[in-house]
């Protein structure tokens, strides 16, 4: 199998702190991935080694062999399935799944989903490795732009807060059930990363989560406006 630089980002571990790649016998990689690994000075292993001779568990104590009852929380730590972050991992593989199908009926925002699918992606990825969630623009627009599009809908695109009905169109409900999904994630992080007073241990994993669901809103607020066209309106682009 030849690894590209999409397939090593998605496939990074955490081992003793540390991000590692494993690589299958008789396996290899694009030139872009191997320069990516070597720039982040991320360790090649044989995938031989993918599998701990034993696993820990997060209260103590080990196993020889993992429970169908239990996965992998990162490295070679196990917890059960129904562990909070588990949870969020699975809600964020029903969003992806929204999303996909929404790119697949809803052409026109191919791209703009593509780049939201990607944040989703990369979202997991920083969750799994425990590393920062980096601030980047979502959309083209930055995380402050995004909370005051999506709160004065009217002052960007002339189409104020709707709530979705039956008489809208497909492209809408579509969009309607992406955000759900995000907004669904985004309450399971705000439960899987929290200490014992309810503080968030996670700050920039839940600020992306907000800015998703509010992201796929403003395609919403978009596509309405389209659809009923009104004067005097302001683009906003």
């Amino acid at each position: 199998m030849l690894h590209t630089l999409e397939a090593v980002r998605e496939n990074l571990r955490n081992r003793d702190g540390k991000r590692v790649f494993y690589l299958g016998k008789g396996d290899s990689l694009t030139s872009g991935a191997r320069d990516f690994l070597l720039r982040e000075r991320i360790e090649i292993l044989p995938a031989s080694e993918a599998k701990p001779e034993k696993y820990r568990l997060p209260g103590g104590g080990w196993l020889e062999e993992k429970p169908e009852h239990m996965t992998h929380l990162n490295g070679d730590t196990l917890v059960p399935k129904t562990h909070p972050r588990i949870r969020f991992r699975g809600k964020l593989d029903t969003l992806e799944a929204e999303l996909l199908l929404c790119q697949q009926e809803c052409p026109r925002y191919e791209k703009e989903l593509g780049e939201v699918l990607g944040f989703v992606r990369e979202l997991l990825r920083r969750e799994v490795l425990e590393e920062p969630m980096e601030d980047r623009p979502l959309l083209g627009m930055t995380e402050a732009e995004i909370r005051n599009r999506s709160h004065f809908p009217q002052d960007y695109y002339g189409q104020p807060h709707f709530m979705p009905s039956s008489k809208d169109g497909p492209v809408i409900l579509r969009l309607n059930r992406c955000r759900c999904a995000a907004r669904e994630a985004e309450l399971l992080a705000a439960e899987a990363f929290a200490d014992r007073e309810g503080n968030p241990t996670r700050t920039d994993l839940l600020r992306a989560m907000n800015r998703l669901s509010s992201a796929l809103y403003l395609l919403m607020i978009q596509e309405k406006a389209a659809s009923e066209p009104q004067s005097g309106r302001k683009t906003g682009q």
